[in-house]
């Protein structure tokens, strides 16, 4: 039965604070990114299963996220495929997809659904079309705001991983850390020695990742070359990881490089690059997932930030992991290719890089507490 201002008696006779005795026992979470935002969302996944142990959770998310929910069913149960929507760039829209995708929705009786998916501006209409009994999420102010109980105004400066916790916490679900996870199995270590008969020994090589989706968010191929032969000449081994579809770029670093580097470009899948990435020494990338990962695994970071917002997505361990950007007007850029100079990249230069990584090679940093470990079954 709806009242008047369009929410139901179910809905009303949920709390302000969401979770409190009796916790919805049928979540949706809508979040259709990739896997850098996935893993920026496990700290409020992980407080959202701490409050709601019981609930049966569906993760709406992109057609990859099969992996990420069978790596993390402890938070989540299942996936509900989402097919595109008008304005959101995340996935090309599959319109002849998106009744059967409502309707699968509203079958499925949601009496939760949290909107992780942005700022709100078109995430939120749509949220609403999901039929959950009550909603929760962010709204930009002054627009849309499906119920002011439930949502918290976007503040686009404020860190990825932090806002997300405060929603859960806003919500009555208390924070379990903000550290990230990527849960390893015996597997992934075992794809891992598939994919090469030469994998380095643990602790022994650095990994070169010169990619990232958007050309705007790469930094020049040549500097990660002259960063992974100063490393190779300091006795490190060097190995160049990259999709399948990065081989070119990954090459184009290979063939700038004077030192002998183990290309894995395209090699490895998910689970084996996550377990590479635990067992290097040093990671050296662009601000994209491989940063996130490496955070995940506690391995040790420089990352340059070309496009993007360091503000929101820099790892929140500055010790252990470094990100290098310069302070532009023009960012956060939005552009697939930089229609400048590309300033965001050039003006991070290769000394810096290197200097910075030498530095972290310097420092005996522990591996992470050992509860840690054991989450993220990186082998200590």
């Amino acid at each position: 039965m709806m009242r008047e201002n369009g929410m139901s008696d179910m809905a009303a006779s949920f709390p302000a604070r969401v979770f409190g005795a009796t916790p919805p026992r049928k979540i949706a979470v809508f979040r259709a990114l990739q896997l850098g935002d996935m893993l920026c969302a496990v700290p409020a996944l992980r407080a959202l299963r701490a409050a709601a142990p019981l609930a049966d959770i569906t993760l709406i998310g992109l057609p990859w996220a099969t992996s990420f929910v069978k790596r993390f069913s402890k938070y989540i149960n299942h996936l509900l495929v989402f097919p595109g929507y008008p304005g959101l760039p995340e996935t090309p829209l599959h319109l002849p997809a998106v009744p059967n995708f409502l309707a699968e929705a509203h079958r499925q009786r949601f009496d939760f659904a949290l909107q992780l998916h942005g700022s709100g501006t078109i995430s939120n209409p749509l949220t609403m079309l999901f039929g959950a009994e009550c909603s929760a999420g962010f709204h930009m102010p002054g627009e849309y705001c499906p119920d002011p109980l439930h949502f918290l105004p976007w503040d686009e400066r404020e860190h990825e991983i932090l806002r997300g916790v405060r929603l859960m916490e806003f919500l009555g679900a208390p924070a379990q850390g903000t550290h990230l996870e990527f849960p390893l199995a015996d597997a992934d270590y075992r794809a891992l020695q598939r994919s090469h008969l030469s994998v380095p020994a643990p602790g022994s090589y650095a990994c070169i990742h010169p990619g990232a989706r958007l050309p705007s968010r790469r930094w020049p191929a040549q500097r990660f070359a002259e960063v992974a032969d100063r490393l190779a000449l300091q006795g490190m081994k060097v190995v160049l990881t990259g999709a399948p579809d990065e081989a070119e770029l990954v090459q184009a670093v290979r063939q700038a490089m004077r030192m002998p580097a183990l290309d894995l470009c395209g090699k490895t899948e998910l689970g084996a690059l996550a377990a590479l990435i635990a067992q290097a020494r040093l990671v050296i990338a662009n601000d994209t997932g491989i940063s996130h990962v490496a955070a995940a695994v506690g391995t040790p970071s420089v990352i340059i930030s070309c496009g993007s917002d360091p503000g929101r997505w820099a790892p929140l361990d500055h010790a252990r992991h470094h990100m290098l950007s310069v302070d532009l007007a023009c960012r956060p850029c939005g552009h697939r290719i930089c229609p400048t100079a590309h300033e965001c990249a050039e003006e991070v230069s290769a000394d810096a890089v290197a200097m910075t990584a030498a530095q972290l090679l310097e420092l005996e940093m522990p591996r992470m507490t050992e509860e840690r470990v054991a989450g993220s079954g990186v082998r200590a």
